[in-house]
């Protein structure tokens, strides 16, 4: 398959007419900006078969608790950084202070001087806060959760992925807020 039958362009309704071209940032890499080997490589991985699930009807936002799950290899100044294509998470808690965070996802397909700017574009702890005081969301978990992004077997995370369920469902988590990078 070509690597022109990849690409896409934003839907219009994201793009802003208000904001010059020069300021805009794609919503994602395209293949025809990567290195024509990193574009193949990512191209040719295979993609997991995902079995339907079953929908359940969600309780009211007003009345649940979010809890943010990042791909954005955020975690606190004391934890150890994540090594690339690491499978482990990290635990963030509900009232860290931002200058207590750090991110150790690197990667040469995008700039991070965005997220060094405002934190919250990645991992959008003040911006679920304010929501909880405009009473739009019940409340805010006491703990989040971090993965390392860039992951090129995703179904390493299965086993990972249940015990954060399983997590966020004892600390009575009843929606999540995945901010992928």
């Amino acid at each position: 398959m070509a690597l022109e039958e990849h690409q896409h362009q934003p839907p219009s309704d994201i793009v802003r007419d208000d904001v010059p071209s020069t300021h805009r940032s794609p919503p994602m890499v395209r293949t025809s900006d990567m290195h024509p080997d990193m574009a193949k490589n990512l191209l040719s991985l295979p993609l997991p078969e995902i079995e339907p699930q079953p929908w359940i009807a969600p309780r009211p936002l007003a009345e649940s608790t979010v809890a943010i799950v990042t791909t954005a290899g955020m975690h606190a100044h004391d934890d150890r950084p994540f090594n690339p294509g690491s499978v482990e998470y990290r635990l963030i808690r509900g009232d860290i202070d931002f200058a207590d965070l750090r991110m150790s996802h690197l990667s040469v397909n995008f700039d991070r001087s965005g997220f060094q700017q405002d934190i919250n574009t990645v991992f959008p702890l003040e911006r679920l806060r304010e929501l909880v005081d405009q009473g739009v969301v019940g409340g805010v978990s006491r703990y989040h959760y971090s993965f390392m992004g860039a992951q090129p077997e995703p179904t390493r995370l299965e086993k990972t992925g249940e015990e954060i369920g399983r997590l966020l469902a004892e600390d009575g988590v009843n929606a999540a807020f995945l901010t992928p990078v």
